[in-house]
């Protein structure tokens, strides 16, 4: 047990757990992205709605708070051990900073992207805890041939159809794509996968993610806004 908590609390092992957790959100985000496209479906929100009422009911609703205390202490684990690792060990090991700061090729992937991780991941994550209360805790309910349940769809129409709402999913969007397209090839690399064998599906498959999941996410407000009942 204590072997475990010596990995855990060394530079190596924060690095693995920022790349399990990292790793387990990013499945959360497709799963999130996959449920949320239900947005395109012309029906007036009923696919989406349903959809909503299916994931809250699975075991009772017990499921989805289990599921929810889980990401919940992923994305704290994640967050945590990130800013350590980006911080303090990097202070410790290398109190003199570089002049310059550049792409130094090869494994290297000092970008843009990978620079501003350190402020995208707290952006992102305030931007989760501001997301859950906007929509999660929605009074309003809409009426099915199975009974009353929670219109999700009326909220999130409300929501999106306010300007300045669109636009700042769509900034925080953008900087979630970044987050991936960083995250997902570091996640890979702390977990061993860095030769070089690896470095060029890992690097497609970073962009894929980032740009795909950005995007995918991004264009969700703007649809919602100008198609939807309560858009423009």
């Amino acid at each position: 047990m204590s072997s475990v908590a010596t990995f855990a609390g060394s530079s190596v092992g924060k690095k693995v757990l920022v790349a399990i957790t990292g790793l387990m959100l990013l499945g959360f985000v497709i799963v999130h992205l996959l449920g949320n496209l239900t947005l395109f479906i012309p029906d007036g929100g009923h696919a989406f709605n349903e959809y909503a009422h299916f994931l809250e009911g699975l075991l009772h609703g017990w499921l989805i708070i289990a599921f929810e205390i889980g990401l919940i202490a992923a994305a704290l684990v994640h967050a945590i051990y990130a800013i350590t690792v980006a911080w303090l060990d990097k202070e410790k090991a290398r109190p003199q900073k570089y002049a310059m700061v550049k792409n130094a090729g090869g494994k290297s992937r000092k970008t843009l992207a990978s620079r501003s991780m350190i402020f995208t991941g707290p952006i992102i994550l305030v931007f989760i805890v501001l997301h859950v209360k906007m929509f999660k805790f929605a009074p309003e309910l809409a009426a099915t041939p199975h009974g009353e349940i929670k219109n999700l769809y009326a909220v999130v129409d409300r929501a999106f159809s306010v300007p300045w709402i669109v636009i700042a999913y769509m900034v925080v969007m953008t900087l979630l794509g970044m987050h991936l397209w960083h995250g997902v090839w570091s996640a890979f690399q702390s977990l061993g996968l860095n030769s070089d064998r690896h470095i060029k599906l890992l690097t497609r498959l970073s962009v894929f993610a980032g740009v795909v999941l950005g995007i995918g996410f991004l264009v969700l407000p703007v649809f919602m806004y100008f198609t939807s009942p309560g858009g423009h």
